[in-house]
């Protein structure tokens, strides 16, 4: 199937409805596996991020038992994608990563998620890194982390970061019911400071801190795994600060691997789509409240597309993203067995959910090529050759990581907007980009954490469709707009802040 679509790419005068990606995979130095044990069946993340700041995504990827891998990206715009070895002390256990810019110099960390104590990796530019754990106050705890994110709150030169934990490895009655409690990490001054506990914990598999509301009050939502907690526990919300679980909104209780959040009905509150063994379950944002999408919108994806086995699918990391540059975001899943499983699908392609016109999504993962079998884990949709079409890394469980370039034909026109502020927070987390075309207005927040053990620091990314001109405004974290200003068509649109 992946032969038959790359050569249709490549003849001329051949027809192709919808999105198309090919194999580059053979752009990797050398084969890349997420190995290991039970600890392992979970996580398996992947971090997109630029850390020799040439315009082109660099990947981090979680190796479990074996060690984790720092590719450098060499692809040429617009052609293969192709990646060289980077040079990384060697680190074992690790389970994921999210890129952050912790210390405000302006050259993105890594916060690294492990079975074992966290690790902090502090950017020196040019793809270095150093360990800076300790220097910076990181509890170190021997505990299984699968889940992170972060926000600057107010006042604060540092980021408070949650770090969720599955299964105490130390329970001796586990693991069934033995949920491990997870952390919310305050700052001290330019370093990691008080610790609240989150207890209960649930097996939390993905947090994101999002302002789901738009009142410029950010919350926590943490993804759940159900088939440790068992009974009674839950997806669950939080208010930051005081720390405060909401009970105000309906309980949902799944087998939750991964979160991706994105405004896809227009009405500039975040969507949120949660992976699980059998549904895949959308919410609509109704401002009050989160309301279950409607089977007929076709965003379940609860079993293999193709093949002949029946059981239920196993989703994990969830993505949105507009790979055809139509103006729509669509949705990837990866998919795949824990391990052995039987009461789930062993053969489970991925996903590619493309969103038409009227809000309806429709499987397109087999047609355009990317439909593997494998157990993938953590992913990135990411533009890896500044093309601007987005581009997918997959990593897998016990088999080899996964690259395929888009090239999509005729796709849309696209605007990727980059964000910098001054002094802390140099990203502008938390921070919403508007950006409006064809009397249509897109909204969408830069956070960090999300998917299923791994997340991007990218710029966003935005299909214009047809459009040839377009605005944007940007909502700085601490709420202060921008004017309407034009965006570059084609290309990425820098929005720098001025000092204040």
């Amino acid at each position: 199937m992946k032969r038959l679509a790359a050569c249709l790419a490549l003849l001329p005068g051949v027809a192709q409805a919808g999105p198309l990606f090919v194999d580059d995979a053979a752009g990797l130095p050398a084969p890349h596996l997420y190995s290991g044990g039970w600890e392992h069946f979970v996580g398996g993340g992947v971090a997109a991020f630029d850390c020799n700041e040439d315009g082109l995504p660099e990947l981090f990827a979680a190796g479990g038992s074996d060690p984790a891998a720092l590719f450098i990206n060499r692809s040429r715009p617009g052609g293969r994608l192709q990646f060289e070895a980077g040079a990384l002390a060697p680190l074992k256990g690790v389970t994921g990563a999210f890129p952050l810019d912790v210390d405000g110099d302006g050259l993105l960390d890594l916060a690294v998620l492990r079975v074992g104590p966290n690790v902090m990796l502090r950017g020196l530019g040019g793809c270095r890194f150093e360990e800076a754990t300790e220097r910076w106050h990181l509890p170190l705890r021997d505990a299984w982390t699968t889940a992170f994110t972060a926000i600057w709150e107010p006042g604060q030169d540092w980021p408070t970061v949650v770090m969720g934990n599955y299964v105490d490895r130390r329970d001796p009655d586990g693991p069934f019911e033995a949920c491990d409690t997870s952390e919310v990490i305050r700052p001290e001054g330019r370093a990691f400071g008080p610790v609240e506990q989150i207890s209960p914990g649930w097996c939390t598999l993905s947090a994101l801190i999002s302002d789901w509301q738009r009142s410029g009050v950010p919350e926590l939502r943490l993804s759940n795994d159900r088939h440790y907690y068992v009974t009674g526990g839950y997806e669950q919300m939080f208010r930051l600060s005081p720390l405060r679980e909401r009970t105000d909104w309906k309980k949902v209780s799944l087998w939750g691997m991964g979160i991706a959040s994105r405004d896809i009905t227009g009405d500039g509150l975040p969507e949120v789509m949660m992976t699980s063994m059998g549904d895949q379950v959308l919410q609509f944002n109704r401002g009050t409240g989160f309301e279950e999408a409607p089977y007929a919108v076709g965003a379940t994806a609860h079993r293999p597309h193709i093949g002949d086995d029946g059981r239920p699918s196993t989703g994990w990391h969830a993505e949105f993203g507009d790979v055809d540059n139509d103006g729509l975001a669509d949705l990837f899943l990866s998919k795949g067995n824990v391990d052995q499983m039987p009461s789930m699908a062993m053969h489970d392609p991925n996903s590619l959910l493309m969103q038409g016109a009227d809000g309806h999504f429709t499987e397109a993962a087999a047609s355009a090529g990317i439909a593997s079998m494998a157990r993938g884990r953590g992913a990135a949709l990411v533009d890896l050759n500044a093309d601007g079409l987005l581009d997918l890394a997959v990593v897998n469980r016990r088999a080899p990581m996964e690259l395929w370039r888009n090239v999509t034909p005729e796709p849309g026109h696209w605007t990727a907007v980059e964000l910098r502020q001054p002094g802390a927070n140099t990203h502008a987390v938390g921070a919403w980009v508007e950006l409006r075309a064809q009397g249509r207005v897109q909204a969408q927040e830069v956070t960090i954490g999300g998917g299923h053990a791994g997340g991007s620091a990218v710029a966003l990314h935005f299909g214009l469709g047809a459009a040839t001109g377009a605005e944007l405004r940007v909502i700085w974290p601490d709420g202060v707009r921008t004017d309407w200003q034009p965006a570059r068509i084609d290309a990425v649109t820098p929005v720098h802040r001025a000092p204040l």
